[in-house]
């Protein structure tokens, strides 16, 4: 009876110290998330900034303005998903979708604060919806990324 009742207290101990690891993990994560959609947001802006000099100094077509926009968009999340994942090695296409989610709605709204207009319309859904996809891409992308470059470097 000793035996059973010393097997039952290992097993709520060992259940104990796994819901206590599981929330640490969930936090890491969801910090590791914030990270990213704050740097793609930074590298968003920055890339806007450049951007918006180069159409004041140089003449560029109003039709290439949204396919340039989408570009910087995409490379932001590239670069917010590699950060934030780098110390992420499962879930990358939830997480990388969270991402693209978040920072597509923070994007919108400084971007829409800088401009003194909010507007909903079929261009936000189109946003959320590229935001998403792209930042699922990307973070399954990153995570097997940092799969490959483990094992590359295992037989250096």
């Amino acid at each position: 009876m000793k035996f059973k009742s010393l097997k039952i207290k290992n097993f709520k101990q060992n259940k104990i110290k796994n819901i206590e690891n599981d929330k640490e993990i969930e936090n890491k994560t969801w910090l590791a998330i914030l990270k990213g959609t704050l740097t793609a947001l930074s590298v968003s802006l920055v890339g806007i900034l450049i951007f918006a000099f180069f159409i004041k100094y140089i003449a560029v077509p109003t039709s290439a303005i949204k396919p340039i926009n989408q570009v910087i968009k995409g490379f932001s999340l590239l670069v917010g998903t590699f950060i934030a994942l780098k110390n992420i090695n499962k879930m990358g296409l939830i997480n990388g979708l969270v991402i693209g989610l978040l920072y597509t709605i923070l994007a919108f709204i400084v971007f829409s604060i800088l401009d003194g207009n909010f507007e909903f319309n079929k261009t936000l859904v189109n946003d959320l919806l590229f935001g998403g996809i792209i930042g699922g891409i990307c973070g399954v992308i990153a995570v097997n990324f940092k799969k490959k470059t483990n094992k590359k470097n295992k037989f250096l």
